[in-house]
């Protein structure tokens, strides 16, 4: 697809791009790109057909900016993110796309925004924004979820607990390293160490910077709670093991007088007197009896139960 920064992202022929006036977008695949190379004049200093290592950067080049966007998925962070690679130069942007990510963004543009003063700051500032729609909405999901784990902790309910969490903080791992790239990224485009922007709109890129911060901002706030909820898990467990183990004490206290008594009656003596007494086992049984509750009724009131 191609498009014209005009007052809307307008689509229009490839020739129309060759129109120094109006900036151009162009999202194309790398095969149409190798195919049309002339027709965009553009010193690319990139490897396209290199494996890159899934990362958002930006390289400075002498007639162009050159990098790559790695878009995490949110359904499933863990999945390979969504990349895609791009050029720009003072006549315009291309963007080389093979799995359809940057397109839906454009998309999205195209319906949606209307400028005052077309520029590609302002484009790139709109396609920045739209690489993070949604994503402070994902960190609350995230907060709602840990607010949830400790309502489960405080209920004794310990279950899936720490996997979870650990998929978690993985998962803001990831996010934290996709923010810190965006920054990194979007403070490149503010150097403007080639010129290609003016001078008036590199407050574009500085809006951007700023709201990449405050999202990675967010997720360091997470990875704290991850933390929080991780010592609350372990303080219930604690407190768990700690009512498991005062029953057992609780049980040895009571069996042990009485372990005592059945050890000592079950001796192998010739002539033990009682045993020749016919009262003798249910003197026995009313002593045990008398011990446990004894031992209880103590162990109540000192509150070990």
């Amino acid at each position: 697809m191609y498009y014209q920064i005009k007052d809307t992202l307008t689509e229009c022929a490839a020739k129309d791009i060759g129109n120094r006036k109006i900036p151009y977008v162009a999202n194309v695949s790398l095969e149409e790109f190798e195919e049309k190379k002339d027709l965009f004049d553009m010193g690319i200093d990139l490897d396209l057909h290199a494996e890159g290592d899934d990362i958002t950067e930006i390289q400075v080049n002498y007639d162009s900016l050159t990098g790559s966007f790695a878009i995490p998925d949110f359904t499933s962070i863990d999945s390979p993110p969504h990349t895609f690679l791009f050029a720009i130069d003072e006549r315009g942007i291309v963007i080389l796309d093979d799995d359809g990510t940057a397109q839906k963004i454009l998309d999205r543009i195209q319906t949606s925004k209307r400028w005052k003063l077309p520029s590609i700051e302002r484009f790139l500032y709109d396609f920045l924004e739209g690489i993070v729609t949604g994503d402070l909405i994902t960190l609350e999901k995230y907060e709602k979820e840990m607010d949830a784990m400790e309502d489960r902790i405080l209920a004794g309910v310990l279950d899936g607990i720490m996997a979870r969490l650990v998929d978690i903080r993985s998962e803001l791992l990831d996010l934290r390293t996709h923010y810190e790239q965006l920054v990194d990224l979007g403070q490149e485009l503010e150097e403007n160490e080639n010129g290609f922007f003016q001078t008036k709109n590199l407050r574009f890129f500085r809006l951007f910077i700023e709201r990449a911060e405050r999202l990675l901002s967010n997720v360091a706030s997470l990875r704290e709670h991850t933390m929080q909820v991780r010592d609350l898990y372990h303080s219930q467990l604690e407190v768990k093991q700690n009512r498991n183990m005062s029953f057992l004490t609780i049980i040895a206290t009571v069996f042990t007088p009485l372990t005592l008594i059945t050890g000592w009656y079950g001796m192998n003596f010739k002539y033990i007197p009682e045993l020749d007494f016919k009262y003798s086992y249910p003197i026995v049984a009313g002593v045990c009896v008398l011990i446990a509750t004894t031992i209880l009724i103590i162990l109540k009131k000192k509150k070990w139960f």
